[in-house]
């Protein structure tokens, strides 16, 4: 918010973690939210775009000022849903405003993602929004366990199905190859189960 008020530089509130990753946190509190103004947020990413190779900014859904500035500005947006009819109405409000000013939807990303006959299935959702659903992350429990820990569940368990999930995302994302961990025993029969569940094969 003190970046959005004009009154600090927006590398001050760069914050460097141990994996390496870099994050700028939303202030939380009502009176700097009162004295931010959203449109200074194009000119402080252009300036972090000029010393990192990725820059991912999380947006709430739906068609609010706070919500539209971040679509304006990206490069290519990617729509994280729940795989349920109230999430799929948000997104697809969000996919309307992105081409209304005139950013590009790069793909789907369904969330808590289960094989429950009773959710949307990939395929549903990608014809619903009518992009393609790029990646399937399954609902784990230790996503919730690890920010019990206050840990990315991709540092604390990497191997569990959704840290594999993210990991394969990111990995696409960076145009990398993503190479599964070789050992992973039922885990790993249960991820193979999963993704043949929720895209065939």
């Amino acid at each position: 918010h003190d970046v959005l008020a004009g009154t600090a530089d927006i590398r001050d509130a760069v914050y460097e973690l141990e994996s390496g990753l870099k994050v700028v946190p939303c202030g939380v509190s009502l009176s700097g939210f009162e004295q931010s103004d959203p449109e200074r947020l194009g000119k402080a990413l252009e300036e972090l775009t000029q010393e990192i190779e990725f820059l991912l900014i999380d947006a709430p859904a739906g068609i609010s000022k706070d919500g539209v500035i971040p679509l304006a500005v990206s490069d290519e947006v990617l729509l994280v849903v729940n795989p349920e009819i109230s999430s799929l109405a948000d997104a697809l409000k969000t996919k309307m405003v992105t081409e209304m000013v005139g950013s590009h939807v790069g793909g789907v990303v369904l969330n808590r993602a289960s094989i429950d006959k009773t959710e949307l299935s990939k395929r549903e959702v990608g014809s619903i929004l009518a992009s393609e659903v790029i990646a399937a992350i399954p609902e784990d429990a230790e996503v919730r366990r690890s920010a019990a820990f206050k840990q990315p569940i991709v540092i604390r368990k990497k191997d569990s199905p959704a840290a594999v999930a993210l990991r394969k995302l990111a990995a696409d994302i960076a145009g990398e190859t993503f190479t599964e961990p070789e050992s992973r025993g039922k885990q790993e029969g249960f991820v193979g189960r999963f993704v043949r569940s929720i895209f065939g094969g």
